[in-house]
């Protein structure tokens, strides 16, 4: 198994690296995208075991949105359901024989936090206009505005380092295990690494959306904002 802060390119595409890493990252993209196309693209008023087990899905994650953000869900839903199937699916992966989870490696983890420090700055944006969201760094005063910074820096770097760490040491624990003991032994090992990845991406999700909400919150409610409401 090679050190997780290493990526060894397979392949070159002009002068970019292809990893297994992203190789595995694009396959888990076009599996989640063949099958949400596959899957409701025959969407009937009588639906089938298949499309309410989808409704399930789609509703648990609506409310888990309405619960965390105190915000309609229909605008967040896409971003926030593809992040947590996307983490799901490639801490999972490592079901797969000689596959290794793209979120056991840095680069990956780091591009997901970027898409959240991303999605909180347009989000907030969009609900309060460029000079609300920005005017939120100033809360409850301007002397705040470097921390605030700060936060938004830390807190992204913060979700980078809990799913790369959490994920990395369960692959490392079961490799070492399964390496020592033979193939059944570490099987509970596994079964417990799965729980983890599935809680490892709900929190992600969730810190997410806190983030976001926090940016929406603050950029709509300021007062700078206020005044333009009627």
């Amino acid at each position: 198994m090679t050190s997780p802060l290493e990526s060894i390119a397979l392949f070159h595409i002009g002068p970019v690296p292809v990893t297994a890493a992203v190789l595995v990252t694009w396959a888990i993209m076009a599996l989640l995208a063949l099958g949400g196309f596959l899957l409701t693209r025959r969407l009937a008023l009588r639906p089938s075991r298949m499309q309410a087990l989808l409704e399930t899905v789609v509703e648990t994650v609506d409310s888990q949105i309405s619960e965390t953000m105190r915000v309609p869900p229909a605008p967040y839903r896409p971003f926030i359901g593809t992040l947590f199937l996307f983490i799901l699916t490639a801490n999972w992966a490592s079901l797969v024989p000689g596959v290794e989870p793209p979120t056991a490696k840095l680069e990956t983890d780091a591009a997901l936090a970027l898409l959240v420090f991303l999605a909180v700055i347009v989000f907030g944006v969009r609900a309060g206009g460029l000079r609300g969201y920005l005017s939120s760094f100033a809360t409850p005063n301007p002397i705040m505005i470097p921390l605030n910074l700060i936060e938004n820096v830390t807190r992204t770097f913060s979700l980078l380092v809990r799913l790369f760490g959490n994920v990395m040491s369960g692959v490392f624990v079961i490799g070492i295990v399964l390496s020592l003991a033979g193939l059944l032994v570490p099987i509970p090992l596994m079964a417990l690494d799965l729980l983890t990845g599935a809680v490892q991406a709900y929190i992600f999700a969730v810190l997410a959306m806190v983030f976001i909400a926090e940016a929406v919150g603050e950029a709509g409610h300021h007062p700078s904002q206020q005044r333009k409401d009627p």
